[in-house]
Parts: structure tokens; C-alpha cells; sequence
């Protein structure tokens, strides 16, 4: 990723917009499309990040933080690019905590974050893609790569025995490059992929796509796809028809609508989501008062991006991108003394002392080379119809 820090007339003209006592920050998520479940639970942790600092007294002279919901709708890229040009020119955002799914994600940042000197922080985008885009230094993101997610994949089914899986994806930006990063894992692994095939979401029969993936067979099928949306329809209809009794689930399929969406047959299914057993994690937990669940896939790394993006502006003494943009990979790793969950206030008082902090917060952030995590994972088993974590990786 090409971090030019390049200040604008654009990002003069808009990311300075915000008023001495309120600073807007955008949540451009999904809440429609194919993983509406989840963003719930991400904008409401990202706003308590915004609270918090709101309440400390002492960001930015007084300032407060107001929160700006968008929707991405996660898989139309139009959508998400006019809801970005609403935040940045009708509402005045100082920044972007988002998008969610890849492929919007690069729409914003192309089309309305990079033109417009805004800076982004995304708790969700995953594709490999993204590691390299053109961002002008202003693109970060809380969750790491698929390109990790595959590695994970791959050691995960062969460290249970798995010699060869079917790949179905959507057929959308996160789709293929998760499916491409997956098939690369296993293969490095000793795995066999028997077949990698794109479907479409919204569809309301999959029993075509699955008898194609059982034609080719394969030890368990990989489920690239999105819980509510085609992936939940994969599922189904590979149970219904006894194709496959096994699947991989990656990340966009670990919810709590997964066993209400696919009730029977996924017992013993397994797979991976961004997450960590650090502290971090229990606090922000005990935190929420039940507003938001930090089990409940890139949550805690929502709260991180808001909670990364404030810190910074405060760090640069400013709401322009192009100076606090600069701070946030500092911020975000050591030296320094180490910030979690519910410490923002202390934060704040460390940067405007003049001192070091290392931002850990609730998914052990550590940023690198391009802006993104370096990526932790949480390993999970279908067991007695529940999702249930087995391992930290």
C-alpha cells in the first residue's frame, strides 16, 4: 500500500469541516445485505468507543464525538460510494469507520475516501487486494488479510485430518480472494482442492451449485459465502441432500444466524473468525452492559478502528486526515504504555502529556506494513447445534 501522506485541497476543504465541540465520524456498515446480523453489534461497540472518548472531557479541548450510520449494504458498491459522498459532503465526517465488506470498501476508498481526503479504518475488509490498493496513506484496517485467513484454514484441516475440499464462494471481491487464499493454504498444507466454484447470493434454490460440488467431491466442503445470504443457502442444501456432512465455515459465515439459518447437520462442522483471548477482550465484554457481543464476529475490532481513529486525531491535535492519518500505525504499536478497553480516557491523557501509548484494545491490535492487522483467530466447532470456541490461534 502506497502511504503518500499527501495533504490535499480536498482534505483541507472536508476532513477540517467538524466543529471545535463535535467531531462526526462516519459507520458506513452493512445493515442490509448478506451480513446484516453483524453489523448491529459492530456499529453500537464502535460507538461506545465514541462515547467514551465523548465522555472523558479532555479530546480535543472538550470536544464530543457524534456518530453517523450509513448503509453499505455490503455488496452494492454504488450504494456504499453515494451513502460515503453523503457522510463526507452533507454530513461533514471527519472520518470513516468502515466500510464492511471488501468490495464496497474499495468503491469508497477509489471513489469518494482517496478523491476527497478522508481517511478510512475498516474492522472487517479482509481481501488480499487491499494490502495494495492506492489509498494515499489514509486506508487501515483492524482485521487482518485473507491471505492469513487462508493459512489458518489450511493448518486447521490438516491438523484434523482433511485431504480434499470442494471451494464454493461468492461470487463477489471477498468471495474469490478468501476461496484463492483458502485453496493456497490447504495446498501448501498437503490438501487436495477438488473444486473451486463461484455462487450467486439472493438465489432461493443452490441445489444446482451443490450437486456440481459433490460431482467433484472432496472430505468436506468450504463454505466462502456470507450467513445471510448464499452461503446459509450452500449449506442447506448440501444438508438437505446429504452431498456434504462436513464444512469449513470462514469468517463472513460465523454468527449466531448460522444454526438458525442451517437448524440441523452442521454438527462438527469447524472454522475460523478474527479473534483473541486477551485481556482486552474480557473487559471490553464486561463493558458493553449486553449492548453489543464481542464473540460476535469483527466487533472488538470495531470498537479498535473508532476507538484508533479518535486517539489519533488527537495525537495530531486535528480532524484533518491528512495529519492525523500519519499517527494511527504509531498509536497502534509498541513502544509505548499499553491502552486497553475502557482506558481511553487514560489515553487521552498520556497523548496530550506528550507521551507514548501502544493501542492494544480489544482484538490485541498490532498493525503492519500496510495498515492492517497482523491477525489473530479464534477457531470454533459446531458442537450440539452452538457455536463454541475451541482454540486461539
Amino acid at each position: 500500500m502506497k502511504k503518500l501522506l499527501a495533504a490535499t485541497a480536498a482534505s483541507a476543504l472536508f476532513a477540517g469541516v467538524a466543529s471545535a465541540d463535535e467531531v462526526k465520524i462516519g459507520v458506513l456498515l452493512g445493515f442490509t445485505g448478506p451480513i446484516e446480523s453483524l453489523t448491529g453489534s459492530m456499529a453500537t461497540a464502535a460507538e461506545a468507543a465514541m462515547k467514551e472518548v465523548s465522555d472523558s472531557g479532555i479530546f480535543m479541548g472538550g470536544s464530543t464525538v457524534t456518530s453517523i450510520r450509513a448503509d453499505s449494504t455490503c455488496i452494492d458498491s454504488a450504494a456504499a460510494t453515494a451513502a460515503a459522498e453523503k457522510l463526507v459532503t452533507s454530513d461533514k465526517v471527519a472520518g470513516i469507520v468502515g466500510a464492511d465488506c471488501s468490495g464496497v470498501t474499495g468503491a469508497v476508498l477509489s471513489n469518494v475516501a482517496v478523491p476527497n481526503g478522508i481517511a478510512m479504518i475498516s474492522p472487517s475488509a479482509t481481501s488480499p487486494a487491499l494490502s495494495t490498493a492506492e489509498d494515499n496513506g489514509l486506508f487501515f484496517r483492524t482485521a487482518p488479510s485473507d491471505a492469513r485467513e487462508g493459512e489458518i484454514a489450511g493448518m486447521i484441516m490438516a491438523e484434523r485430518g482433511i485431504k480434499s475440499a470442494a471451494i464454493t464462494y461468492s461470487n463477489s471481491d471477498y468471495g474469490k480472494g478468501l476461496a484463492e487464499a483458502i485453496q493456497k493454504g490447504f495446498e501448501a498444507q498437503g490438501g487436495t482442492v477438488t473444486i473451486s466454484a463461484a455462487h450467486e447470493d439472493g438465489k432461493a434454490d443452490y441445489s444446482a451449485e451443490v450437486a456440481a460440488l459433490a460431482a467433484a467431491g472432496g472430505d468436506i466442503l468450504v463454505v466462502a459465502g456470507y450467513v445471510d445470504q448464499g452461503g446459509s443457502g450452500i449449506l442447506r442444501a448440501s444438508v438437505d441432500t446429504g452431498a456434504f456432512s462436513l464444512f469449513e465455515l470462514p469468517g463472513g459465515m460465523i454468527s449466531d444466524t448460522l444454526t438458525q439459518n442451517v437448524p440441523e447437520g452442521l454438527n462438527g462442522s469447524f472454522g475460523q473468525v478474527p479473534g483473541n483471548d486477551s485481556p482486552g477482550l474480557k473487559t471490553l465484554g464486561d463493558m458493553s452492559g449486553g449492548a453489543f457481543d464481542v464473540s460476535s464476529p469483527y466487533t472488538p475490532e470495531s470498537y479498535d478502528a473508532a476507538a484508533l481513529m479518535l486517539l489519533a486525531m488527537a495525537a495530531a491535535n486535528s480532524t484533518n486526515s491528512a495529519d492525523y492519518a500519519p499517527k494511527i500505525m504509531d498509536l497502534a504499536n509498541a513502544p509505548g504504555e499499553k491502552i486497553y478497553p475502557g482506558e481511553l480516557k487514560k489515553a487521552l491523557e498520556i497523548i496530550n502529556g506528550g507521551g507514548d501509548i501502544d493501542y492494544v484494545g480489544g482484538s490485541a491490535v498490532e498493525l503492519i506494513g500496510p495498515g492492517e492487522s497482523a491477525g489473530n483467530y479464534r477457531e470454533i466447532e459446531v458442537k450440539d447445534n452452538k457455536i463454541e470456541t475451541v482454540k486461539y490461534r
